[in-house]
């Protein structure tokens, strides 16, 4: 997702930068940003309508599919075992989110940037944040490996312990935090207001499928842990 360095990179800091952010009223700003927003992003924009419908429709394609799986094992029949069914799911959830990320570059592209954020500490604020975000994805996937990552719990690939190393540590969910994090970032080093509205719809996205994903994931062991105690 990361890419080169926008246009003005070598320049000096300009005397304009972020002037556009000036006349914002800090202690209204829950109120405000949203409508800040659109007030910059044509919602209507074909680009946007596909990054939005793209964004949502992941998080419920995997929910479903996992869901699915786990009620009637088809998936692990058809590949013929739960871990390849599992590694095949992982690799359309990636080629998703490839898609998803195109989507989103492609609908920054198409509007139009916001002077205000259009300078270097913008910029490298959006590099730090991304690094962030890469960062907690990039060790959420080493702690929980491809079938951990995954839902491959869904598929019967449970793990022995809850996993507490970094970054679950310090952050609850934190691949899906990374990932917005991510997002955030890439708008902010693009300056688009479009990037920072369909970050928000991320974030959105995200949240709604935790709360689905995080009572199902422990009833899923709840019924391992009467299992192993029937024994």
């Amino acid at each position: 997702m990361a890419g080169r360095p926008g246009p003005g990179w070598g320049r000096p800091f300009p005397r304009e930068c972020c002037e556009g952010l000036s006349g914002l009223e800090y202690g209204q700003v829950d109120v405000t940003v949203m409508a800040w927003l659109f007030g910059y992003v044509d919602v209507t924009d074909s680009a946007f309508i596909v990054a939005t419908l793209s964004i949502a429709f992941n998080p419920l394609f995997w929910n479903m599919v996992a869901r699915w799986e786990h009620n009637t094992r088809a998936l692990s029949r058809v590949f013929g075992s739960p871990h390849a069914a599992c590694y095949c799911l992982g690799a359309v959830i990636l080629l998703l989110n490839c898609v998803r990320s195109h989507c989103f570059t492609e609908a920054m592209k198409s509007q139009p940037k916001l002077e205000g954020l259009d300078c270097h500490w913008a910029y490298c604020l959006g590099l730090a944040i991304l690094a962030v975000g890469t960062l907690f994805v990039t060790t959420s996937f080493l702690a929980l490996g491809f079938t951990g990552t995954f839902l491959g719990d869904y598929f019967g690939i449970l793990m022995e312990a809850k996993v507490t190393s970094f970054p679950f540590s310090v952050l609850d969910n934190p691949m899906y935090w990374g990932s917005t994090a991510i997002y955030l970032g890439w708008s902010l080093m693009h300056a688009s207001p479009a990037g920072l509205l369909l970050t928000a719809v991320v974030a959105i996205s995200y949240t709604i499928a935790m709360l689905y994903e995080g009572p199902f994931t422990e009833e899923i062991y709840r019924q391992k842990q009467k299992g192993v105690k029937s024994k």
